[in-house]
């Protein structure tokens, strides 16, 4: 499952739980204005996503553990050198898990003073990477390889709050330990049970109290209405050469929303766009 797009397993099946509209016609919309330039990466991974549900967690969760294709060492040396540094010394999966998750969210320093002309969005993890980000998609992919070249499977999972306009999240699900494991590579956040060990997005929609425990007022996504809607994307380390990887400025529809959010949304948290206008999306669940 690990080395392939999961609707390659049962793609009858699971259509109509997968793409932009999974989360219901407004963030359909939403996704489909996103700033990431249409045809990048990003774009598509929005396109392959799979909601989380009772049809699709036997194929998003099977029984088997997740294997990787075999990555050529060296073939991405800036980032098998950023996953060394970030890890150091660590010894542990779990060591190793965290280590990465503090890198990633390390990266929104760099962009602090960034103002809505300046901001880019996409291109590769080594572009990402060098940049700094604080969107959350953007680290999740950055995020997903630098697990991938240290030799964890690993996968982007898109969260929606659907009780409130624009608030999805991207965080990845790595596999350690004794299974998938939720990791907000934004905030640092890996999501652990009480023995300690990993839990799983599912996990986390079924029992919201395991998303409470990791609350903080530095983690403003760990609550339970953010893990109330959940779909997963399958991506790889060693998939470069099947995507676009273009660099992309904001556009005016997020402009707008950007500028309300910098602004502290006065008139308080609304779609802005006549996003729930929208007509229901053929098959979205």
């Amino acid at each position: 499952m690990a080395d392939q797009p999961v609707s390659d397993a049962a793609p009858e099946v699971l259509r109509p739980y997968t793409g932009p509209h999974v989360f219901g016609p407004a963030y359909g919309r939403m996704y489909e204005n996103d700033s990431h330039a249409p045809g990048s990466v990003d774009r598509v991974l929005l396109e392959r996503m799979i909601r989380i549900c009772a049809a699709t967690i036997p194929f998003l969760y099977p029984a088997r553990a997740p294997s990787l294709p075999a990555y050529r060492r060296g073939s991405r040396p800036v980032l098998e050198a950023a996953a060394a540094e970030a890890t150091g010394d660590t010894a542990t999966d779990e060591e190793k898990t965290s280590a990465i998750a503090r890198f990633t969210a390390s990266l929104a320093q760099k962009v602090a003073a960034v103002g809505l002309d300046d901001m880019l969005f996409g291109g590769t993890e080594e572009q990402i990477l060098a940049r700094g980000s604080d969107w959350c998609t953007d680290v999740a992919r950055l995020g997903c390889v630098l697990y991938q070249v240290l030799g964890f499977p690993c996968r982007i999972v898109f969260l929606a709050n659907l009780k409130q306009a624009y608030s999805g999240h991207a965080i990845v699900e790595v596999h350690w330990g004794s299974g998938w494991g939720a990791v907000d590579t934004s905030t640092g956040v890996v999501y652990r049970s009480d023995l300690r060990g990993p839990v799983s997005v599912r996990e986390l929609m079924e029992h919201p109290v395991l998303v409470e425990r990791h609350q903080s007022p530095q983690a403003a996504y760990t609550t339970a209405a953010q893990f109330s809607a959940a779909a997963i994307a399958n991506y790889g380390v060693w998939e470069a050469g099947r995507y676009d990887f273009s660099i992309s400025k904001v556009n005016s529809y997020c402009r707008y929303i950007l500028a309300q959010a910098m602004s502290g949304w006065p008139g308080g948290l609304r779609w802005l766009h006549g996003e729930e206008a929208e007509a229901p999306t053929a098959g979205t669940p």
